[in-house]
């Protein structure tokens, strides 16, 4: 685990190059990764690894979202790395499994954002962590094709102006912006 956990870090440290007005909430992944071992396991109570996508089609006009079961909230892909420490690899299958699309185009490889965010308890579950590693990818507009898993009410192509209202948190605000890029 040492050695993906460098990738990891060496990914953190590239993404800080980018985005040097974060660099207190990498600095807080970094002190998680490296003082806790079992930091991509579900039960590690203090916080855990998620693996986010940022989905938006060809013309960049739509982003792909999830109306989210248990936070009751429209939001990127994604999901626990269940021990998986390759975070992109977790957000592609957690973006097929989430919508029954599987031709997903890497737009990069890089760290598109981060996010730390406090999660309530649920159904005996203690409130934790989630270090959410977000990479953007893109799909197909194809509507007839989506079908929603269990933990999704819905999930819908939201047009980019549309976006902050459905959801106006100031992270989603800052992957809409960061799309510009791409």
């Amino acid at each position: 685990t040492m050695k993906r956990n460098k990738d990891l870090i060496n990914n953190l440290k590239e993404y800080l190059i980018d985005y040097p007005d974060e660099h207190i909430k990498v600095q807080r992944v970094l002190d998680f990764i490296i003082n806790y071992d079992n930091c991509f396991a579900r039960d590690n109570w203090f916080g855990h690894f998620t693996g986010s996508a940022w989905v938006v089609d060809n013309t960049r006009a739509w982003v792909l979202m999830t109306h989210h079961v248990q936070l009751n909230m429209w939001l990127q892909l994604g999901g626990h790395a269940e021990g998986n420490s390759n975070l992109l690899s977790v957000a592609i299958k957690e973006a097929e499994e989430e919508t029954g699309l599987n031709n997903f185009n890497i737009l990069s490889e890089k760290i598109f954002d981060i996010d730390i965010h406090q999660i309530p308890n649920f159904k005996g579950s203690p409130s934790h962590l989630h270090f959410d590693i977000r990479y953007i990818l893109e799909a197909k507009h194809e509507k007839h094709k989506l079908i929603a898993s269990d933990e999704s009410h819905e999930i819908a192509w939201i047009k980019k102006s549309d976006v902050t209202n459905k959801n106006p948190e100031e992270s989603i605000a800052r992957m809409l912006n960061k799309m510009k890029k791409y």
